[in-house]
């Protein structure tokens, strides 16, 4: 049975165990780096931000500090004309270094590299992300400033823990539906993003991972009948007893889902065809989405002990959903995303 968390606390015990396994709306466990009892090559920790406009096109901007490397990372993706670019540069054994806050009401970073710049900065109810990357696209660079409109809403926020680590653990906030203004440019070409038509997510990551896992993750930003709505689903790591991080996201109010599972359709020779259309079923039968994808998003590193092989994948979703008084949402042609990615880390 599912677990919501509804007092505020320390996320982890004096020995660096997850206190209270679940989810609530908003995050009210404190986490705190020093509390962490793991080596730090194993502390993962992130702060994501995809910036949708429809199926139009898409940003993706990623500060993360691994332990045993960092990671500053910019995406665009233009979906009408059926292309991406990701340049990714890494920085060696960071171990904590890059900075990234302990609780995402600040969202304040910075980080830089030769040739470019990510900032993230929080100010009141605003999230302002500024970047620039040297030698994006044929050549010319990519530079951009978009804010994000953060409301009081409710999110979904998960404490999971790993069998067989007692001190391994992942705690995570997902917010939808961020109503998003800014521009994108590249060499001569311009993006503009309005809030009346495009939305940001936030993926704030915090935990210490065991060394293999898959994760399962899909989420929508855009409006039903002229009201925000959303969802978010996932699942594939740690002990999700407790709670799982699917919900969908009305007018600002979450409406809590049990589990959702990912039906990726196959080949003839039984590999994964994450081109071809998806199904989504929840236990509790309140969602019941099919997709269709329109562009893969795929990355893969391996370095035999690290690897990590990446699908994220955008197109429609289309279905049925059910909110917590019952009432159905019919959804169709909502644009966003499904993932599976693999980890050796």
């Amino acid at each position: 049975m599912q677990h919501e968390i509804t007092r505020s606390g320390p996320l982890l015990d004096g020995k660096g165990r997850l206190r209270e396994p679940g989810w609530a709306r908003k995050p009210l466990l404190t986490y705190d780096r020093d509390a962490v009892r793991a080596p730090a090559l194993r502390v993962k920790e992130w702060d994501y931000y995809y910036v949708g406009c429809g199926d139009r096109f898409g940003l993706a901007l990623t500060i993360a500090d691994n332990g045993y490397m960092g990671l500053d990372s910019i995406s665009f993706l233009n979906f009408e004309e059926g292309w991406e670019i990701t340049k990714s540069p890494m920085q060696l054994l960071t171990r904590g270094k890059k900075g990234l806050s302990s609780t995402s009401g600040d969202g304040s970073v910075r980080s830089a590299g030769k040739g470019h710049y990510l900032a993230f900065r929080k100010n009141g109810a605003h999230r302002i992300l500024t970047f620039k990357m040297e030698n994006f696209r044929n050549g010319d660079p990519v530079e951009g400033a978009v804010t994000l409109t953060d409301p009081s809403s409710e999110s979904i926020v998960i404490a999971t823990p790993f069998d067989g680590d007692r001190k391994a653990f992942y705690y995570n906030q997902k917010t939808n539906c961020l109503p998003a203004e800014g521009t994108v440019h590249i060499g001569r070409d311009t993006y503009a993003f309005s809030p009346d038509s495009s939305f940001g997510v936030l993926d704030w990551g915090r935990g210490v991972w065991t060394y293999r896992n898959t994760w399962y993750w899909g989420s929508a930003s855009g409006t039903v009948a002229g009201v925000p709505f959303g969802f978010n689903i996932g699942y594939g790591f740690g002990n999700t007893s407790k709670a799982s991080e699917n919900a969908l996201f009305l007018d600002g109010r979450m409406h809590k889902l049990s589990r959702v599972q990912f039906i990726l359709p196959k080949k003839p020779d039984g590999t994964e065809d994450f081109l071809s259309p998806w199904r989504f079923t929840s236990d509790d039968r309140r969602f019941e989405m099919t997709f269709r994808p329109v562009l893969d998003r795929a990355s893969r590193t391996d370095f035999k002990l690290l690897c990590s092989d990446q699908h994220q994948v955008f197109g429609r979703y289309s279905g049925r959903c059910v909110l917590d008084d019952g009432a159905v949402l019919q959804i169709r042609d909502l644009f966003g995303f499904a993932e599976k990615v693999f980890n050796k880390w």
